[in-house]
């Protein structure tokens, strides 16, 4: 069974289970796969809870508020992933690609493997991209800040951010508006942030927040967000890698 730690947002989680559900579209019920969504809505704001640290992935922290805050978010993680434990999950998933900040200390307490999204996302982009392609990343501040996406990308890609004017106005109004169930709003909230990446050239632009393949995916079918030649969905590419997964248990 796929245990899918969830509720990072809400929508977002709905949004990998459909990407899953729909890779066996055509089956009977009795061939889809066995999984354990665990809305845990209640976990703290991950971007709330990143301080300033001496170091993104580390625990070294500037101030005793900053580690009880990391302290605080991985607890409750802990607590979600141990729930999937205790109910025979073979593996686990987390569709938050900030949660991700707290991926080393969390894999560490927990005894199945956890699947980690942005490791996920690199090796699509690494068997499907060149050396060096330039790539713009779609996120919160949050996970741009603490390098989950650049501890993986730096070694053999050009990744790029948003400008701060960008990031403000467009991209974190996005996800709030997703995060509020206005996935219209959504919409044409983020397309000034796809043509800023477009305008400087990215061959190619991550989806690295959950909650952005809802808002640049809206209203359009799954086929068109699969074969799409610019956006690289870590929802989707994790969906396929469950699926492989699966089929290994």
């Amino acid at each position: 069974m796929i245990g899918i730690l969830g509720g990072m947002g809400t929508q977002a989680g709905l949004d990998f289970c459909n990407k899953l559900a729909i890779q066996y579209r055509g089956k009977i019920d009795q061939d889809y796969p066995l999984f354990f969504l665990y809305n845990k809505s209640n976990i703290p704001g991950r971007p709330e809870s990143i301080g300033k640290t001496t170091g993104a992935l580390s625990n070294r922290f500037e101030n005793i508020s900053s580690k009880k805050k990391y302290e605080k978010v991985l607890k409750s993680l802990v607590d979600g992933c141990k729930k999937l434990e205790k109910a025979k999950c073979k593996f686990i998933v987390i569709p938050c690609n900030t949660a991700h900040y707290w991926y080393d200390d969390l894999k560490k307490k927990i005894k199945i493997p956890i699947l980690s999204m942005p490791e996920q996302a690199y090796l699509y982009t690494k068997r499907n991209c060149k050396t060096e392609t330039k790539i713009g990343l779609l996120s919160t501040e949050a996970t741009i800040k603490t390098k989950v996406y650049n501890k993986y990308f730096n070694n053999k890609f050009y990744l790029v951010h948003p400008s701060k004017i960008v990031q403000k106005k467009y991209v974190n109004l996005a996800i709030k508006l997703v995060k509020q169930g206005k996935v219209r709003e959504a919409s044409k909230a983020i397309q000034p942030a796809i043509t800023y990446f477009k305008r400087i050239k990215c061959n190619k632009i991550i989806l690295g927040c959950t909650e952005l393949p809802v808002a640049v995916f809206a209203f359009k079918s799954y086929k068109f967000a699969k074969e799409s030649k610019i956006f690289i969905d870590p929802n989707l590419i994790l969906a396929e890698v469950c699926k492989s997964k699966y089929r290994s248990i």
